[in-house]
């Protein structure tokens, strides 16, 4: 079973500084058909201004990933964190029992485009934690597991049943990921073009996938993809 999530369907925002698209309800957005998925909770599509961003606020009890898409993005922390992360770099935030962070722009002409993530930690509580990862030099045509679980295969360990896969793709690259039994799956595009189990996907837009064995999917333009595979 699928369920398409078209990325001009989404939840749209427009602060003059801050363009941001939202899959799921979030801040002024509410949509009762899109809370979440299993776990995942937030992908939020931002693109920042030169300058612009996130003073610090506060989080707890989440699970935070953000990958930068363009550009770059200044992030500092409770935890005393200081970190610019660039396109290509994943960061990592365990929440916990809370913290503060803000976001920034540094750059004073380029947009920053990035994608952030909110997954629900399977136990409140936990301690805050940092931790970031670099995908500028990924393989191309392969799925890549950046955060799990435990932290398996050298991904970025996280607080929840959820893995999540990046797949840079050429196109008329072809991949396959097994869908175990009561797993369910989240596939987000989050740049160019992939037809995924015969149905077409675009930038922005994303699918729920349930109650299939295989996830196939094959580039028709060169393009990104995050591939969540969830309890």
């Amino acid at each position: 079973m699928m369920l398409i999530r078209r990325g001009h369907e989404r939840g749209h925002a427009d602060h003059g500084w801050l363009d941001s698209f939202h899959t799921f309800s979030f801040a002024d957005y509410h949509d009762p058909r899109w809370m979440g998925f299993r776990s995942l909770r937030v992908i939020n599509d931002d693109r920042v201004a030169p300058g612009m961003g996130f003073g610090m606020h506060p989080h707890r009890d989440m699970e935070i990933l953000t990958y930068v898409l363009t550009g770059a993005l200044e992030h500092r922390d409770s935890m005393g964190n200081g970190r610019v992360i660039r396109a290509g770099d994943l960061q990592y935030m365990a929440a916990g029992t809370g913290v503060h962070h803000s976001e920034v722009n540094p750059s004073g002409e380029e947009w920053v485009h990035l994608l952030q993530i909110w997954i629900v930690p399977e136990r409140r509580g936990v301690a805050p934690r940092y931790e970031e990862k670099s995908m500028t030099g990924a393989t191309s045509g392969v799925l890549h597991l950046v955060a799990s679980r435990g932290g398996r295969h050298g991904s970025m360990a996280i607080h929840q049943d959820a893995d999540l896969w990046l797949g840079k793709l050429q196109a008329g690259d072809r991949l396959q990921h097994p869908l175990a039994i009561h797993r369910q799956a989240w596939v987000h595009v989050a740049e160019g073009e992939l037809v995924l189990n015969g149905e077409a996907l675009s930038t922005g837009d994303a699918a729920a996938v349930s109650e299939v064995e295989v996830l196939s999917l094959t580039a028709t333009a060169p393009a990104q993809v995050l591939l969540f595979d969830l309890a």
